[in-house]
């Protein structure tokens, strides 16, 4: 069942995280979808104005009301990742989606401020939820000076001076992950003192995290092992990481390069261990399997298993 995206993060604050997945292809939404009702847990679909160019939106469209129609027990919302004010424009017009990312964080405050408050208008008048990014999403490495680190991470005032004005319904803050396979340099993890200031200032508000992905480094081995040469720093978010940020009113985690890994490794498994063949759909079936396996553990560490059918208690609110 298709719901709202904000109704869904309403219902998570504080008790658990709604996994957010990029996916591009039918053997992605179908792992997705199984391994959602294999949890029994909400979901959001997400796919990037890259992904929509790649696929076509109709393409991506039609395939979600096959889902739906295949897997009618899984609760799940559509959204647009990192939209330009384009792709949010026709995400908007679309009647598709229930919430659209506009990513204008690159731009300086005022004028990201800006192009998110023109989104929220127009988002909000069809009845569709706005996310928005406040900071920078590069990877923080152990010898970076104090001063560099801060104008990466997302200044708290600046938080709470950005969602009161800007009209956005969520915020995805820079806490110190990156987008890929190498999100972090040396000891570097998650920065939960900047999270925390954030929160204060903005109690109750939904939080997002990108670069939500684990990068285990036995899918890295296995990629390599089997002729791949994928650099053996790559690191991600730990999942003890993940549980702790929910506290911290972190409700969406975005997960993309986890389940490019999978592909990789199954792919790459396949053909080594069978030069010979050339039909796609064996690995396929094999990739739909581990990924749907991926996902339901995945919805489970975000304490989301068993969510299906919650609802919002109404004494929560995502107001500042």
């Amino acid at each position: 069942m298709r719901l709202a995206t904000l109704e869904l993060l309403i219902s998570a604050y504080g008790r658990y995280a709604i996994g957010a997945f990029n996916v591009s292809n039918m053997e992605q939404i179908h792992g997705l979808f199984r391994g959602a009702a294999r949890a029994r847990s909400p979901i959001i679909v997400q796919f990037t104005r890259v992904i929509r160019s790649y696929a076509d939106p109709a393409m991506l469209e039609g395939m979600l009301q096959a889902a739906e129609r295949i897997y009618p027990e899984v609760d799940f919302a559509v959204h647009l990742d990192h939209g330009d004010e384009e792709s949010c424009h026709d995400a908007i017009r679309s009647g598709h989606y229930s919430s659209v990312m506009i990513d204008a964080s690159h731009f300086p405050f005022e004028q990201n401020l800006e192009i998110t408050r023109r989104i929220a208008v127009k988002a909000h008048a069809a009845g569709i939820a706005v996310e928005a990014e406040l900071g920078l999403l590069k990877g923080i490495e152990d010898d970076m000076t104090v001063s560099a680190q801060d104008a990466i991470l997302t200044d708290p005032a600046q938080a709470e001076e950005f969602v009161r004005r800007s009209g956005c319904d969520s915020l995805a803050v820079a806490i110190g992950t990156s987008h890929g396979a190498y999100k972090f340099s040396g000891k570097q993890g998650l920065h939960f003192d900047r999270l925390e200031a954030i929160q204060k200032r903005l109690e109750g508000f939904p939080l997002v995290l990108h670069g939500g992905s684990a990068v285990p480094i036995q899918e890295v081995e296995r990629i390599n092992a089997a002729g791949g040469a994928l650099d053996l720093s790559a690191s991600g978010v730990s999942e003890d990481e993940l549980i702790r940020a929910i506290g911290f009113g972190i409700v969406k985690v975005n997960i993309g390069t986890d389940g490019r890994l999978i592909w990789t490794r199954v792919h790459r498994e396949f053909f080594r261990e069978k030069p010979n063949e050339f039909d796609f759909m064996p690995p396929g079936r094999s990739y739909m399997d581990a990924y749907a396996e991926f996902v339901a553990a995945k919805c489970e560490k975000l304490g989301g298993a068993g969510r299906a059918g919650a609802r919002a208690p109404s004494s929560v609110q995502a107001e500042v």
